[in-house]
C-alpha cells in the first residue's frame, strides 16, 4: 500500500499544484492571489510537497506556469474568446479568482473523482462566469470528439487550455488530441506548457521516478519543440520560457540562473520549459 504522503495517481498532482498556489498567494509580492488554493490542496497536497523527494524544488516552475497561463488566458478572452475549454482542469480556481465577463462560458474537463472533490470544496463559492464541469476521460476518442463538436456549436471563438496535461501523454496521443482540436472551426487558440527533451529526461530522473510508480509518468518532450504541432493544425504565436519569466520576478532558484539566457529557437537537449500560445493554422 502507498504511504499516506504518496502520490496515488495523476489526479494527486493537482493537490500538489494547489499547494504551490497557496504559498504564492501568501506573498506580499504575489504574482496572483488564489484564496481557494489552500482548501483545495488540503492536508494531502501539503504532505506531497513536503515529503516527495525534490517536491518543494518545483515551486518556482509551477507558480510561473500558473502566472503565464493567467496572462495568456486573459489576453485570449480580451481578444474575443467567449468559451474557455480547460482540459484536465484539476483544481484550477480561475473561474472564481480571475476578473472575467459574466457571459463567458468556462467548461472544465476532468476525471469524475477530481470533479466531485472540487465540487465539494467549492460548493459555497460563486464563479464569476458561466462555469460547467464535465466528467470525461480524454482517452475516450469518440466521447471527446462528440463533446468538442458540441462546444464548437455553442461559441464564436474558443480558447483551449491544457495546463500540465500533455507531458503525461505519449507522443501519438498528443498528436491525436491536437488534430481533434484543430478539426473544430471555432477552436482558435490553444495554450499549452511544453518541456524540451533535455528537461523531460531531468524530470524523469527526479520527481518523475515516484510519479511513474503512481501511474503518472512524464512522457512528452518532443525534439521538434513547439514545431511538433504544425502538422496537426497549430502554430506558435507566443512562447515564454518559464525560467526566464521566473528570473524576471525573482522566483528562479539561484542554482539555475546559470542557464540564462535561454536558447533561441528549438531548445533541444537544453533543460527548458515554457508556456506557448498556439493559433489555428
Amino acid at each position: 500500500m502507498n504511504p499516506p504522503n504518496a502520490v496515488r495517481g495523476v489526479s494527486d498532482t493537482a493537490l500538489w499544484v494547489a499547494y504551490f498556489r497557496a504559498l504564492e498567494s501568501r506573498r506580499a509580492d504575489a504574482l496572483f492571489h488564489d484564496p481557494y488554493a489552500e482548501r483545495l490542496a488540503g492536508e494531502h497536497g501539503f504532505r506531497i510537497a513536503n515529503t516527495l523527494p525534490h517536491g518543494n524544488k518545483q515551486e518556482w516552475a509551477w507558480v510561473t506556469r500558473t502566472y503565464l497561463f493567467d496572462q495568456f488566458l486573459a489576453g485570449a478572452i480580451q481578444d474575443g474568446a467567449d468559451l474557455v475549454l480547460n482540459l484536465a482542469a484539476g483544481l484550477d480556481a480561475r473561474p472564481y479568482r480571475m476578473n472575467l465577463p459574466e457571459a463567458l462560458q468556462w467548461v472544465e474537463i476532468d476525471f469524475p473523482d477530481i470533479i466531485a472533490y472540487k465540487d465539494g470544496v467549492l460548493a459555497s463559492e460563486k464563479p464569476r462566469c458561466r462555469l460547467e464541469r464535465i466528467a470525461l476521460d480524454l482517452s475516450d476518442l469518440k466521447a471527446r470528439r462528440e463533446l468538442f463538436a458540441q462546444l464548437n456549436a455553442r461559441a464564436r471563438r474558443v480558447v483551449v487550455a491544457s495546463e500540465g496535461l500533455l507531458i503525461y501523454f505519449p507522443t501519438e496521443a498528443v498528436a491525436s488530441l491536437a488534430t481533434d482540436l484543430a478539426a473544430q472551426s471555432r477552436f482558435q487558440t490553444w495554450i499549452i506548457d511544453l518541456a524540451s527533451p533535455g528537461q523531460l529526461r531531468l524530470m524523469q530522473r527526479t520527481t518523475g521516478k515516484q510519479l511513474s510508480e503512481a501511474g503518472a509518468a512524464f512522457k512528452f518532450g518532443p525534439p521538434e519543440g513547439v514545431n511538433f504541432f504544425a502538422p496537426h493544425g497549430w502554430e506558435a504565436v507566443q512562447v515564454r520560457g518559464m525560467l526566464k519569466t521566473a528570473a524576471e520576478f525573482k522566483r528562479a532558484p539561484a542554482e539555475l540562473l546559470s542557464l540564462l539566457p535561454e536558447p533561441e529557437g528549438n531548445p533541444g537537449n537544453f533543460p527548458w520549459t515554457g508556456v506557448c500560445q498556439l493559433q489555428k493554422r
